[in-house]
C-alpha cells in the first residue's frame, strides 16, 4: 500500500490564493480519502508571514530566495509552489480540478480574515501614515488587552480620541502627531501629542503618567508595540515599535501589542533618512482609530 500524501498550505490569510489552495487540498482529501491525510493549513497574518518566509529562506536557501508569492504549498514536505502549481499538480497527478468564482473566493477570504481577528478576543487599532506628505499605508495593531488592560485602554483611547481634552487642554489623540525618532536596527518611536511633537512630551488618558502594568510580554521579535518611558512608572502617550528582537527591553519597558498588518509601512518608516535619529521627512499619523473586524 502506498503511503498517504500530506499537503501543507502556508500563506497570508488576507489573500484569496490561500482560500484557493485550501479548497484544492480539502477537495483532494474529500475525493481520495484513503490517499491523502488531512491537509495542514497554516493561515498567517502579515507579520507572521514575514517571519515564516525569512526562516524558510534560511532553511531552503536558493530554492525560495527569490520567492515572491504570498503562499507556499508543500507535498510531503517538498515545496511545490503557489496555488497555480498546486492546481496543475492536482490535475496532472490526480485528474482533479476545482473551480469557484473569484467573487466567492473574495467573500470567503474577507470573512475568514475577520473571523480570525475576532477569535483572538483582542482589540485592534489602526494608524494611517504619511511620509513627506505622501500616503505610506496603514499599520494595524493587535492589543493584548488580557495581559495589559490599562495600557491597552490608554493606547486605544489615544487612537480614537474618545478621551477628549486633558486637564492641561491637550487633545488626547495621536491624529496629526509624528514619529519623531528612528533608531536603526532598534525601534521607531512616536506618540508625543504636544503641539511641538519633538519627543519630549505627551500625556496619558489617566493624567501626565501612569504606572508600569506588566512585563509579561517579551520583545522577542520585530513589530512589538510598547510604551516609551523616562524611567519606572512614567508611561504617557509615547510608544515604540521594535525593528528586531530586543530582550534587553523586557524588564524596563511595557510591551502590550504587536503590528499584525503593515509590514511594508514599518519598513518604509525604518528606511526614512535621519539626522541624529530624527527623521528628515515628516512621518505623520494622519488618521487613527479602532478597527472592528
Amino acid at each position: 500500500m502506498e503511503s498517504e500524501v500530506h499537503l501543507e498550505i502556508v500563506g497570508l490569510l488576507k489573500k484569496q490564493n490561500f482560500q484557493v489552495a485550501k479548497s484544492i487540498a480539502e477537495g483532494l482529501k474529500h475525493k481520495f480519502p484513503t490517499s491523502f491525510v488531512n491537509p495542514t493549513l497554516q493561515p498567517l497574518l502579515e507579520s507572521d508571514w514575514d517571519v515564516y518566509i525569512s526562516s524558510r529562506r534560511e532553511e531552503l536557501q536558493g530554492e525560495v530566495w527569490q520567492y515572491s508569492a504570498s503562499l507556499m504549498c508543500f507535498v510531503n514536505g517538498h515545496l511545490l509552489g503557489d496555488e497555480k502549481e498546486l492546481s496543475r499538480w492536482a490535475q496532472q497527478q490526480w485528474g482533479f480540478t476545482f473551480y469557484r468564482p473569484q467573487a466567492l473566493y473574495a467573500a470567503i477570504t474577507e470573512e475568514y480574515y475577520r473571523q480570525h481577528l475576532r477569535s483572538t478576543g483582542h482589540v485592534f487599532v489602526y494608524m494611517d501614515i504619511e511620509i513627506g506628505g505622501e500616503a505610506a499605508g496603514r499599520l494595524l495593531f493587535e492589543l493584548f488587552s488580557d495581559v495589559c488592560p490599562k495600557t491597552c485602554k490608554n493606547f486605544k483611547a489615544l487612537c480614537t480620541g474618545e478621551a477628549g481634552m486633558s486637564q492641561k487642554q491637550l487633545e488626547l489623540c495621536y491624529k496629526g502627531s509624528l514619529f519623531h525618532r528612528v533608531v536603526p536596527n532598534g525601534w521607531v518611536q512616536g506618540g508625543d501629542i504636544t503641539p511641538a511633537g519633538k519627543g519630549n512630551g505627551g500625556e496619558s488618558i489617566y493624567g501626565p503618567t501612569f504606572e508600569d502594568e506588566s512585563f509579561a510580554m517579551s520583545h522577542n521579535k520585530r513589530g512589538i508595540l510598547g510604551m516609551a518611558n523616562q524611567g519606572p512608572h512614567s508611561n504617557g502617550s509615547q510608544f515604540y515599535i521594535t525593528l528586531q528582537p530586543a530582550p534587553w527591553m523586557d524588564r524596563n519597558y511595557v510591551a502590550f501589542g504587536q503590528v499584525v498588518e503593515g509590514t511594508e509601512v514599518l519598513k518604509t518608516l525604518e528606511e526614512v533618512p535621519t539626522y541624529n535619529e530624527r527623521p528628515k521627512l515628516d512621518c505623520r499619523i494622519v488618521e487613527c482609530g479602532r478597527f472592528d473586524p
